[in-house]
């Protein structure tokens, strides 16, 4: 490895480190405000209705589920449809991190349980407008949106 390969790989670790701050920041206060959506239909069921008001989609796969073509046609869908409505998108290869961030439950319940719920599903995450006077929040919505027009995309 040379000291130019080092040096990028360290850049770019500082900058997902910058994004995931980011992310996590507008997930905390979009959770607070109750502006967040999750699950796959829920998340097709609030872009058809109020597409507008949509601010970030989080698709979120992990390796398992990068072989379920169902999962995949879904994507490419809701992708589409974000393109086409101005809405940014960002990729995460970690559900379970996610669930963290969301304050959700991420162990399966036993099986002989009885009437016991299914975990959410985390496969899509959408946040809608926030009030215009979390300044900090907007600002960190604006990093994440001006990284995703870069290019750059989370891992």
């Amino acid at each position: 490895m040379t000291l130019e390969e080092f040096s990028a790989g360290e850049q770019k670790t500082e900058r997902m480190d910058k994004v995931g701050d980011a992310l996590e920041e507008v997930l905390s206060k979009a959770l607070s405000q109750r502006t967040i959506t999750v699950g796959v239909y829920e998340a097709a069921k609030l872009l058809n209705v109020d597409p507008d008001n949509v601010v970030l989609c989080l698709l979120a796969a992990d390796e398992d589920d990068d072989r379920d073509v169902a999962l995949q046609i879904h994507f490419t869908l809701i992708q589409a449809f974000c393109c086409e409505n101005d809405i940014n998108i960002l990729r995460v290869s970690n559900p379970g991190r996610l669930a963290e961030l969301l304050l959700l439950e991420t162990d399966a319940s036993p099986a002989g349980s009885e009437g016991a719920e299914q975990p959410p599903d985390l496969h899509c995450v959408l946040v809608t407008n926030m009030s215009k006077h979390v300044g900090g929040c907007q600002q960190r919505k604006r990093s994440l949106i001006h990284i995703h027009r870069s290019g750059r995309i989370l891992p």
